[in-house]
């Protein structure tokens, strides 16, 4: 007897599954790189880092006094304030009944350890904003370290890149290593710029125009000497009326949610945030005889804080491409 679709459908599955399972696309993380990881940390939540200022200079007459000053000292507090988990479950049922059981149990430990990683990595680019007040400008030795794009409709300009560069020189930064993170907005905004698509002008951006501002973790070119890099994971802003850096005009990002572009220094010796790990990620497992399922559940503590105020300015936009 021949064998036919016609007889044999009783022995096809309704619905046939790939034996791959499809995982959805993740961004890159950057920041722990720009951490300085503290360790010597034996027992409790704070961590304290004295420091001292500059010596001061006076005028001096011949056979007078000398005038005494005290070096300037300070104290920065840092805590472990994260305590995170992240656990996940699959029954014994599920298991003996679904196709897909040894595959999806061994991604739990590997999925749970990157939700941790990414809450660090957005944690530590929010942290410049931590306790900062609305429309504050944070201003140190006169200039604004937190502005808004001064482009129509608060959009990013090339102005502001060369304006984080003069900023961070006056407050003595480094000029090298200097990495801008940014959202794919503002690439998308200095990727359409009239004096960059427009190469016969300048042909120095012409690298821009074939490969685009930022490729993944790697720069293509950077901007006024900054690497430029793109992250989903920057910190929103809702500031009312936040001025720009060159005049008293303000952007409005109260009715759609700024974007906080960081623009800084890498350099080892400035480094912008300090982290610690009190508990790196740590996996449990336990099989539950009351409850008849596999437990998995990973744990963390650290905390992340900026550490350097001055090596730190800060453009707001809004993501928004047109």
């Amino acid at each position: 007897m021949a064998m036919t679709t016609s007889n044999t459908s009783f022995l096809q599955r309704a619905q046939v599954y790939s034996t791959e399972l499809k995982e959805i696309l993740r961004d890159e993380m950057m920041a722990q790189r720009y951490v300085r990881m503290l360790d010597g940390f034996p027992d409790g939540n704070n961590f304290n880092i004295p420091s001292i200022g500059q010596a001061q200079v006076d005028n001096y007459s011949e056979d007078s006094a000398v005038t005494y000053r005290p070096l300037d000292t300070g104290n920065f507090t840092f805590s472990v304030d994260k305590y995170l988990s992240s656990a996940t479950y699959m029954t014994k049922k599920a298991e003996q009944d679904t196709f897909y059981a040894n595959e999806l149990m061994s991604r739990f430990v590997p999925e749970q350890e990157r939700a941790i990683m990414e809450h660090f990595e957005s944690t530590t680019l929010a942290a410049p904003e931590a306790g900062v007040s609305a429309n504050s400008e944070e201003t140190i030795n006169g200039v604004k370290m937190r502005v808004a794009a001064s482009g129509s409709g608060e959009i990013i300009t090339l102005k502001e890149f060369a304006y984080a560069r003069y900023a961070l020189k006056k407050q003595s930064v480094p000029d090298n290593n200097l990495v801008a993170i940014v959202d794919p907005s503002v690439e998308y905004a200095l990727n359409t710029l009239g004096n960059i698509v427009n190469v016969s002008n300048n042909p120095r951006f012409e690298g821009l125009v074939r490969d685009g501002i930022a490729t993944g973790m790697r720069f293509v070119a950077n901007v006024y000497g900054f690497d430029v890099y793109c992250s989903n994971f920057l910190a929103d802003a809702t500031d009312s009326g936040l001025e720009e850096a060159f005049s008293a005009s303000t952007g409005d990002f109260s009715t759609t949610n700024g974007k906080v572009n960081l623009f800084f220094s890498a350099s080892q010796e400035v480094n912008p945030f300090v982290g610690a790990f009190r508990q790196m990620p740590e996996v449990d497992y336990e099989y539950n005889k009351d409850h008849q399922r596999h437990e998995f559940v990973t744990t963390a503590r650290y905390g992340v804080k900026l550490y350097r105020p001055e090596n730190m300015v800060r453009v707001i936009t809004k993501p928004t491409v047109a």
